[in-house]
């Protein structure tokens, strides 16, 4: 029988078993023929290669992530993925409909034709994430029901709001979620679902249609989502010991798996992607084979792609060849049945033309700015005033609110003056011109600036600093470059990633463009941020569904309350 592609003598990952099995894999049109003892007695192939012994498991699959967390194209994304072994993920692009709408999600899909990985969609079901916010583009109805047309379409994206859903019968997002039940009775529904939400809380969340969460875990709210039959999509920082050790000795391989949210590109080029995860849970001590499994099957299950997850008779012969199990050290790596990457041969990704139209760089509307767009004049008599103060904290992207006492003089904040720094955000769409102000202390920056369109989800201006003149200086450059970050210090610009598609996308290649950002988190290290992810925290600073106190144009917000709140703290 003529075939394509022959793989002799190696351990073959059968999920259905949950183990590995010795024999030979067949491949025909793109296609798994064939997992088992037959070999070149029976087949007549095209190619052969030699397996040595070696692993060979499904191609990884990752459910969950946002490529523009990574601020990269879907070309460069792809390019990076393939080499560490992941073939299929599903993206959802609430960043760039923020941005651009409608239109941004289309275009991310445009712009992944061709892609060596399958890159497929979530559509992005929170755009804006609440009314709290001004933000470039929307998601509603009408746009969901034409990106439902779209092929690379396959779930709704992760309903993030959920105060409104458990208080609000006639919200956006129930509209949303009472139209998708209603008329598309089988896409998949993703949740982004708080660990505050127990009991009686989750279980009307997942009534309204939510039955998944992708968040930071907590044992025994994790244990409380399980018991109800939440799917859950573990990412890094979720695996703790505590969490590890439920998802290792509970019978509960069918209920999560493995997915990497957010990946900066400095640690996409260091550590990998999904493969990192995988390594890092098997070093936790779970075994390869659940770590594996959790990596394949189970989201490709959660996603209805019945096609692939598997190494089984008529699945797409996506594949990866490893040497080491425990270290899982790749080897190569397949798609559709042809060589995509082996380790030690050339690999380098071709510079990109544009891929986007033309607006698509032109999308911050903001003029040159001085320091005294971060003077912060308040309707209060001269003396001391309660501030609500937003403190950063290692470990997490949450804030708390703190109430502090900071100066007022000649209707100004004497914020300079204080141990806080301040943080501002400005309307950068044109539409209304906000900007609103507040105060900021814990593990950020101590001295400088630091300036940035790629602020969650809306992706306005977004300004930390301690110097009015530092932060005229980043906010201007951020302006000049149409987006992206910048940091200064004492009126020098120490680092600069320019982010020129949408204000939140680079089209560097990621071998040039992860070295930039490790150097922009170095310098907000310098500055004196102590923060596992100092990008995505400080990013995240505008995320008005992430606890506690956070900041959009419209002012500081109460994520708890779902509320605008004043910066000066009311007396009773």
């Amino acid at each position: 029988m003529k075939i394509d592609l022959l793989i002799k003598e190696v351990q073959v990952f059968n999920v259905y078993l949950k183990r590995f099995v010795p024999g030979n894999v067949a491949v025909l049109d793109g296609r798994c023929l064939y997992a088992g003892q037959r070999g070149e007695e029976t087949f007549e192939a095209a190619q052969t290669v030699e397996g040595r012994g070696r692993y060979l498991i499904p191609g990884l699959v990752d459910i969950h992530l946002h490529i523009e967390s990574t601020m990269v194209t879907p070309h460069t994304f792809s390019h990076g993925i393939i080499r560490n072994g992941v073939t299929t993920i599903v993206s959802e692009p609430h960043e760039m409909a923020n941005v651009f709408g409608l239109e941004g999600v289309q275009e991310m899909i445009r712009a992944s034709e061709g892609c060596a990985a399958d890159i497929l969609y979530a559509i992005p079901s929170s755009v804006p994430s609440t009314p709290l916010e001004t933000a470039g583009g929307e998601i509603d109805i009408e746009h969901i029901d034409a990106l439902l047309q779209e092929e690379r379409v396959v779930c709704l994206g992760e309903i993030m709001n959920s105060v409104d859903v458990l208080r609000d019968p006639d919200c956006k997002t129930n509209r949303i979620l009472n139209h998708v039940r209603s008329n598309y009775p089988k896409l998949v529904i993703e949740g982004h679902t708080p660990k505050k939400l127990v009991d009686l809380e989750l279980a009307r969340f997942m009534f309204a249609g939510v039955d998944s969460d992708h968040t930071e875990q907590a044992p025994a709210s994790m244990r409380d989502r399980l018991a109800n039959g939440m799917f859950l999509e573990i990412q890094e920082k979720s695996m703790t010991p505590d969490i590890m050790k439920i998802l290792i000795e509970e019978d509960v391989a069918e209920l999560f798996c493995f997915v990497t949210d957010d990946v900066m590109a400095d640690s996409f080029v260091q550590d990998g992607h999904l493969n990192h995860i995988v390594r890092k849970a098997i070093a936790m001590g779970m075994a390869p084979e659940r770590a594996i499994y959790a990596a394949t099957y189970t989201p490709a299950r959660r996603m209805q792609l019945h096609d692939r997850g598997a190494i089984a008779p008529n699945k797409t012969a996506d594949f990866v060849l490893l040497s080491n199990l425990e270290q899982f050290t790749i080897d190569a790596v397949y798609k559709n049945g042809r060589l995509a990457y082996e380790a030690g041969a050339p690999y380098k990704q071709a510079e990109a033309a544009r891929r986007f139209p033309a607006h698509f760089y032109r999308s911050v509307q903001l003029a040159e700015m001085t320091a005294a767009d971060f003077e912060v004049r308040i309707e209060a008599e001269d003396g001391t005033h309660t501030c609500r103060v937003m403190e950063v904290v290692n470990g997490t992207t949450n804030t708390n609110e703190l109430h502090k006492p900071v100066e007022a003089a000649d209707g100004r904040l004497q914020w300079e003056a204080s141990p806080y720094g301040l943080i501002a955000t400005f309307e950068r769409y044109g539409k209304n011109g906000n900007r609103a102000y507040g105060l900021i202390t814990g593990n950020t920056i101590k001295r400088g600036a630091i300036a940035t369109t790629n602020s969650h989800d809306n992706h306005n201006l977004l300004v930390v600093g301690h110097s009015p003149e530092d932060m005229a200086l980043a906010a201007n450059t951020v302006i000049a470059d149409q987006g992206g970050f910048c940091v200064v210090e004492d009126g020098k610009v120490i680092a600069h990633v320019p982010l020129p598609v949408g204000g939140i996308l680079s089209e560097q290649p990621l071998d040039q463009f992860g070295p930039a950002v490790k150097r922009l988190r170095e310098a907000m290290e310098s500055l004196g941020y102590e923060h596992y992810n100092p990008i995505m925290s400080l990013s995240t600073h505008s995320l008005p569904v992430s606890p506690s106190l956070k900041i959009t144009d419209l002012g500081l917000i109460d994520v708890e309350a779902g509320a605008v709140v004043p910066l000066l703290v009311e007396k009773e």
